[in-house]
């Protein structure tokens, strides 16, 4: 994917958390479980988001709520 091409945006965490409306540790856990976009390195010690994969997301939480096929607590069950 040429994110420069697209157009895109790197997210950081703060703007993901605006966002979403989730946690860093709701974030970091639902990371882990596989059911949230997985963040890449800026740096040493910085991360980001596609813009995309995280709007993305969004709209399929969105898509699940409303069609009765998803409830938010689910996501956790799963981890271990």
């Amino acid at each position: 994917m040429d994110l420069v091409q697209n157009n895109e945006r790197i997210l950081r965490l703060s703007e993901v958390k605006e966002r979403t409306g989730l946690s860093r540790s709701t974030i970091y856990l639902w990371v882990e479980a596989g059911s949230f976009p997985k963040p890449f390195k800026l740096g040493k010690r910085a991360s980001g988001w596609i813009k995309s994969e995280i709007d993305a997301w969004i709209a399929s939480r969105i898509q699940e709520t409303r069609s009765g096929e998803g409830d938010p607590e689910d996501v956790t069950m799963d981890i271990k």
